[in-house]
């Protein structure tokens, strides 16, 4: 028996074959911290997963429909991606799991090779709420698409994520806006957890590692609550939701500060959907490993490049005559190859090339940016080399 700081007793046994015991006993998955800063809880490591390593660390492109926008699979591997994201109830809307498991999987089928996670359709909760009703079985969407009737319970999204195939699978949780009330943050954490309950006991893979996620709102007693419960559970992988979801950016921190050192040393630690310097600095110094966030890929599609922590439009009439690269120590394929004005122009006509040389440099700038802090944590220089940042 578990017993969980939320007041409930798990009657779990490890029994042979059990999904629990599975997890228990899997050498698919495991985290080797290489190096920790000696003035902060930042971390360099590296997390093994069956379809290769992933250093951390690291920020992860997204790819909800299994395609990261813009960019092929190959110009995404030379952005120096390591682990893509795509999304369990876009991919259950189209094209559906059983024609991605008839392409071979995902990795396959999105002709990505590399590690890859799911998220498990929680994020919907929160971001569809006007199409969607929770229930203590599941959460019933109305499909954006055609109207259809969508009832994702834990049992579901973890059967769609087996089915999808992906290295990482994410429990449905349930995100609670901000702002919310106590009592609104309470229930939904609370449910969260029994919902990672039946997530564990339907999860049938042992080449997937089920994470789970903390909640809690900006309540860090209830982030407290949540961490030590879900670590209580020997998970492969751990995951901080729910912010990033419109609360002020030192409530965030607070949040991650708080919780990231509760959660087990020996695991993963993920904070999900953000991708901002400072933030990840920040929660980099808390002690996460895992970052993603449609920030690069969204932002060039508006003409935005982000260079060396500042945010440029390429629209601007300074760029039209400028033929220097968008930034000369970038070596991805843009800046090697292109001008501002070039790339300037290409947004003023809405080229679509445009949208692909602006992921594909964004996308290369917050990687090169987790990439030097990994390296400054090797050398215990973090601390020094980005106090900007932290401060």
């Amino acid at each position: 028996m578990i017993a969980s700081p939320f007041g409930r007793r798990t009657p779990w046994l490890l029994i042979p074959n059990s999904p629990l015991f599975i997890f228990a006993l899997s050498a698919n998955f495991s985290y080797q911290c290489l190096a920790q800063c000696s003035q902060t809880k930042a971390r360099a490591g590296v997390f093994f997963t069956p379809h290769g390593p992933v250093e951390t660390p690291r920020f992860m492109p997204v790819g909800t429909l299994a395609n990261v926008k813009t960019v092929t699979p190959a110009q995404l591997k030379d952005t120096g991606a390591q682990m893509v994201l795509s999304n369990t109830y876009h991919l259950h809307l189209q094209p559906g799991e059983a024609i991605v498991a008839g392409g071979g999987g995902l990795h396959k089928f999105m002709g990505w090779h590399g590690p890859m996670l799911t998220d498990s359709g929680g994020f919907q909760v929160f971001s569809l709420s006007e199409m969607r009703k929770i229930t203590e079985e599941g959460v019933i969407f109305r499909s954006p698409h055609d109207g259809q009737i969508i009832n994702l319970t834990p049992e579901r999204s973890i059967a769609i994520q087996n089915t999808l195939g992906a290295d990482v699978i994410m429990a449905f949780d349930e995100c609670p806006p901000y702002p919310a009330t106590r009592q609104e943050v309470e229930a939904a954490t609370e449910r969260t957890y029994r919902w990672l309950e039946r997530c564990i006991v339907a999860h049938q893979r042992s080449d997937q590692a089920l994470f789970g996620i903390v909640q809690g709102g900006v309540y860090l007693d209830l982030r407290s609550q949540a961490a030590l419960a879900l670590a209580q559970l020997d998970l492969p992988g751990y995951a901080i939701g729910g912010v990033s979801v419109g609360e002020p950016p030192e409530l965030m921190a607070q949040i991650v500060q708080n919780t990231a050192p509760l959660l087990p040393p020996e695991k993963p630690r993920y904070l999900m959907g953000v991708g901002t310097y400072r933030e990840m600095a920040i929660a980099i110094a808390s002690g996460i490993d895992l970052f993603d966030c449609v920030i690069p890929t969204r932002w060039a599609r508006h003409g935005t490049a982000m260079v060396q922590g500042e945010r440029w439009n390429l629209k601007n009439a300074k760029f039209r005559e400028d033929f220097a690269p968008l930034d000369e120590t970038c070596p991805c394929y843009a800046c090697q190859n292109f001008s501002r004005a070039y790339i300037s122009h290409l947004v003023r006509s809405q080229e679509i090339l445009a949208y692909t040389l602006l992921s594909i440099h964004n996308i290369t700038e917050l990687i090169r940016f987790t990439q030097k802090i990994r390296e400054a944590i090797l050398s215990d220089r973090f601390a020094t080399e980005f106090a900007h940042w932290l401060n």
